[in-house]
């Protein structure tokens, strides 16, 4: 594969490009990450940046119906828009849907948008192994905007917040506890919280599930990161598109009052040092899979179990090994 060739076509924003390097990116293959880790390198010489949005929310709470309206309306006004969905990959198969795309039917013929699903794997936190490096790719594309989708799991889902400018919240009315909103986790990384589905007969209870969730945001610690009213509880409907624009409008004010105090930079310069420590360890983790490593292990691990050795003195006989070789 022709690595300059490839920069230079996402580089002028050519789409099939710009997939063919996500597929490089999450490939396993040692040949394919050399080539990868050269592409990202060559294109982080661009220096171009895209406002990253992390979008997470239980499932059925209409993640992919907001992200189509969203979407629609930022193309509207002239912007290019990338969107990365993780899906679920099954833990007996290992397979994955993939069904984003034709749920955003609208948004997928738009030339200004891009969607692009890819599986979670066995990655834990709610979205890919790899989804980080596809945001880099989606910004060397000159994308103005990227929506990153998470599976939807619930309070272990922050993960997405270590590689988004702003993390959304998702939530649906009357969902359940309201108090729920003081928990530690999900909600205290949320930038801003969404009470989806403020529509029809449920717009009473969304309103009302919304000032719920603002009173609790209130009893979370002020974040130096936040301006004055930060976080934001507000009320939209996908299905209507009613307050998509006051939603983006609240995005823009806190993006433009983190960038003028430092924070924006900070923040990704601390999330470029997370993802370093990540990929130390994954690395670090690899050398487990060799096959001389797997023999080591299977032996003292029998040893474990047959009563032998401890499983602390042979996991400290293991790591022993892995120093020696």
């Amino acid at each position: 594969m022709d690595i300059t060739q490839l920069g230079d076509r996402i580089l002028s924003g050519d789409r099939r490009a710009l997939a063919r390097a996500i597929t490089l990116v999450e490939s396993r293959r040692a040949d394919h990450r050399a080539e990868a880790t050269a592409l990202l390198d060559r294109l982080a010489r661009s220096e171009r940046q895209a406002l990253r949005i992390g979008l997470s929310g239980t499932p059925g709470v209409g993640k992919s119906t907001f992200i189509e309206s969203f979407g629609m309306m930022l193309v509207g006004q002239g912007l290019r828009v990338a969107v990365l969905a993780v899906d679920p990959s099954s833990a007996r198969s290992g397979g994955s849907i993939l069904g984003d795309k034709t749920r955003m039917e609208r948004l997928s013929r738009e030339p200004n948008a891009f969607i692009r699903p890819s599986p979670s794997q066995s990655h834990l936190g709610g979205v890919a192994r790899r989804t980080r490096e596809a945001v880099a790719l989606c910004e060397a594309a000159g994308f103005d905007v990227v929506l990153i989708e998470t599976v939807g799991v619930g309070q272990s889902e922050t993960v997405v917040s270590e590689l988004s400018d702003l993390f959304l919240l998702l939530l649906a009315p009357a969902g359940g506890d309201e108090l729920q909103g003081v928990k530690r986790g999900i909600m205290e990384m949320a930038d801003m919280i969404l009470v989806n589905k403020a529509d029809g007969p449920l717009k009473p209870v969304a309103t009302r599930t919304c000032a719920d969730y603002a009173g609790a945001l209130r009893l979370l610690r002020k974040r130096p990161q936040d301006p004055e009213h930060f976080p934001k509880a507000l009320t939209v409907s996908a299905v209507e598109e009613h307050g998509l624009a006051e939603a983006w409008a609240e995005m823009q004010t806190l993006t433009q009052w983190r960038k003028a105090q430092g924070h924006w930079a900070r923040n990704r310069a601390a999330q470029a040092r997370y993802w370093f420590g990540q990929e130390v360890r994954h690395a670090l983790l690899a050398g487990l899979e060799s096959p001389q490593a797997r023999t080591e292990m299977d032996r003292l691990a029998k040893a474990a179990a047959d009563g032998d050795l401890t499983p602390a003195s042979a996991a400290e006989q293991m790591l022993a090994y892995l120093k020696a070789n």
